[in-house]
């Protein structure tokens, strides 16, 4: 995958100019005041270079290449293939060749004449070149000598991860050497990512989106933060959807009642996409009791179109004829809960109501349930915050949410208050 980045490199060339001929000090030395170097270039090159000059002027670039090749093959020096190299790269901006421009730069870079002010540029070139080449070692090199001279860290870098990337390929990305690859691109992409906010530009949320992709691939145990990262950049409910995956991968001992409250953000936040998705719903609904639920998840299921045929018939048919006797007792649940010794009722009929969406009712339950006691109070303190963020109390939510103390279901709270985060 091609990265889409802020800004385009820039070839803004400084380069000796007209007819070359030979300068007037012979020896090897640079301008003091920078620009292009003193060069001492062998009369057969110098011949060979005007006639290339002359063949570009009149755009017959046919003709301007024989003569570079003859440049060539007559060099002697490093002064010569630099000089030869300028004009080829004057020349490929010319003909827009994109090949002769990455071997014009490479050429002149090899030389060691080329002025310290064009090393980081001249490099970066390069490195993109030889990236759309695909010859990913000498991007890497090239990338690495463009970020030595510091020459644009938000670009230079994301060329250098791309070129790890594409080395790494995508077959047995989990296995070395392609693992150690995604980790060091990983790493030139944080870079990038540090230098474009530093500059005060925005980092696409593609490229966090890819940092997920190597990561996982890889299995590197910092494929969650950026997973956070990306839906920081881009609150969707895919991205979301990517962090609750994670999420449950990472912690595959969580019981349904936990699983239940994760998978209810997938609906909130619009994650639940294919049929496994609303199936899951519905399933930890049906084992934790919350009849509403069942119904609720194969309904959204079958509305979106993903559930078709018999799909989560078992379940709707197991849940729909219990709802009416269950929500007929939710009167009389509700007053045993207000005399009860403790709050386990008002927990049960809070869980009851969040099910049916009545979330003011569930909320006022839960709230008699912290007060009584007797209850697992991170569950409650989590149900009750989502009770309040599926009714729109956002600020209320939050304070449920961040009082979670512990365990999974502190990770549970903080997936919902990664949520909310992005919420008025």
């Amino acid at each position: 995958m091609r990265f889409v980045t802020p800004m385009a490199l820039v070839l803004a060339l400084a380069l000796t100019g007209g007819a070359v001929s030979a300068p007037a000090t012979a020896a090897k030395k640079e301008d003091k005041k920078g620009g292009a170097p003193k060069l001492n270039v062998s009369p057969d090159v110098i011949k060979a270079l005007q006639t290339a000059q002359e063949a570009a002027q009149k755009n017959d670039f046919a003709a301007a290449k024989a003569a570079l090749a003859d440049a060539d093959s007559k060099a002697q020096s490093n002064d010569d293939k630099y000089q030869i190299g300028a004009v080829k790269l004057n020349t490929s901006i010319s003909a827009k060749d994109s090949a002769m421009q990455g071997e014009a730069l490479t050429q002149m870079l090899d030389s060691g004449l080329t002025p310290p002010e064009q090393v980081g540029q001249f490099n970066a070139v390069a490195a993109d070149q030889a990236l759309q080449a695909k010859n990913y070692d000498l991007a890497i090199r090239r990338a690495q000598a463009a970020a030595q001279a510091n020459y644009k860290a938000d670009a230079v870098n994301v060329t250098l991860a791309q070129a790890y990337f594409g080395k790494a390929g995508t077959a047995n990305a989990a296995a070395e050497p392609a693992r150690g690859l995604n980790q060091q691109g990983l790493t030139a992409l944080k870079a990038a990512i540090d230098a474009t906010k530093a500059a005060g530009g925005q980092v696409p949320a593609q490229w966090y989106q890819i940092g997920v992709g190597r990561a996982a691939a890889s299995r590197l145990p910092e494929v969650t933060e950026w997973a956070t990262n990306a839906y920081q950049a881009q609150p969707s409910g895919e991205n979301l959807r990517t962090l609750i995956r994670l999420f449950q991968q990472s912690n595959p001992n969580i019981t349904n009642r936990e699983n239940l409250d994760v998978l209810r953000l997938m609906a909130a936040s619009g994650g639940l996409v294919v049929a496994g998705d609303f199936l899951e719903y519905g399933e930890m609904a049906s084992k934790t009791g919350i009849y509403g639920e069942v119904k609720s998840a194969v309904d959204q299921g079958r509305a979106k179109g993903v559930l078709k045929g018999n799909a989560g018939a078992d379940l709707y048919q197991t849940a729909a004829p219990k709802i009416a006797g269950d929500k007929a007792s939710l009167a009389s649940a509700e007053a045993d809960a207000r005399k009860a010794a403790n709050g386990k009722i008002a927990a049960a009929t809070g869980d009851a109501y969040l099910g049916y969406g009545d979330y003011a009712k569930a909320a006022a339950m839960f709230d008699l349930a912290k007060q009584k006691g007797g209850v697992d109070a991170d569950e409650v303190n989590t149900r009750l915050g989502i009770a309040k963020a599926l009714g729109g109390d956002v600020a209320s939510a939050k304070a449920a949410l961040q009082s979670v103390q512990a365990g999974t279901r502190k990770k549970i709270a903080d997936l919902w208050l990664t949520y909310l985060a992005t919420k008025a």
